[in-house]
């Protein structure tokens, strides 16, 4: 039997990597993630041969692909405001759930993902993006071989497991040491506390510098909207 998601914790009491890795493996995405890993990993294993070349191009052109769709969702989803249908305003499941998240921002309970939107992920999404990059391989006459398509699948199913893991972290009130994590976690509490325009990357500060939303901090004025998401 799975154990119940735990209950709501403010990010203040969550002070080590121990307290927050309990926290983490305590909900069910990422147990569905590593799953979802877990399997792709077996069944690379089993399609045998050992990884060459082409599988490191796989795995490379995910982790370079990810941070910009990490950025795009983050955008274009769960930013998109209401849209109004039929005399109505409708927002989508996503969008309000990150609107509840940035009105809460210290709520833990609201930052993993659903179990379903962690299938829909695993099963639907990263599927048809692996799959539509193979299309335009095989439309380019680019020869595409089963094993490296498994490992651009288990590569960003991996990526997807860092990026809860690390969204996690940033709203607990553990303290970024290594460089690269402070620069993540400066950006994304700027994004919820200062202007919720800028500092749309999680795992990685690489998409808002090269598209231009990772401004001097300095310069850019507080948004009365970053809690609320909610334009005046």
């Amino acid at each position: 039997m799975v154990p119940p998601t735990p209950p709501h914790r403010h990010g203040s009491t969550v002070t080590t990597l121990a307290q927050a890795r309990t926290l983490f493996w305590a909900g069910r995405s990422p147990r569905i993630l590593a799953a979802g890993v877990a399997a792709l990993l077996v069944a690379r294993c089993a399609l045998g041969g050992a990884p060459t070349w082409r599988d490191a191009a796989a795995a490379a052109t995910m982790l370079a692909v990810f941070p910009f769709g990490e950025w795009a969702i983050h955008v274009y989803l769960l930013h998109l405001p209401p849209v109004p249908w039929r005399g109505r305003r409708v927002e989508l499941v996503t969008a309000a759930s990150h609107r509840e998240h940035h009105e809460r921002p210290h709520h833990l309970g609201l930052i993993l993902l659903g179990p379903s939107e962690a299938v829909a992920l695993l099963a639907g999404a990263v599927p048809l993006v692996v799959g539509t990059g193979v299309g335009l391989l095989a439309a380019a006459g680019v020869g595409v071989r089963l094993g490296p398509v498994l490992t651009a699948v288990l590569m960003t199913y991996v990526l997807i497991l860092l990026y809860e893991w690390t969204h996690l972290l940033i709203h607990t009130a553990y303290r970024p040491r290594g460089r690269a994590y402070r620069a993540i976690h400066r950006g994304h509490r700027l994004h919820h506390f200062k202007n919720e325009h800028y500092w749309h990357g999680i795992t990685s500060t690489v998409a808002d510098r090269a598209l231009g939303t990772s401004p001097d901090h300095r310069k850019v004025e507080r948004s009365p909207t970053a809690r609320t998401l909610r334009e005046s």
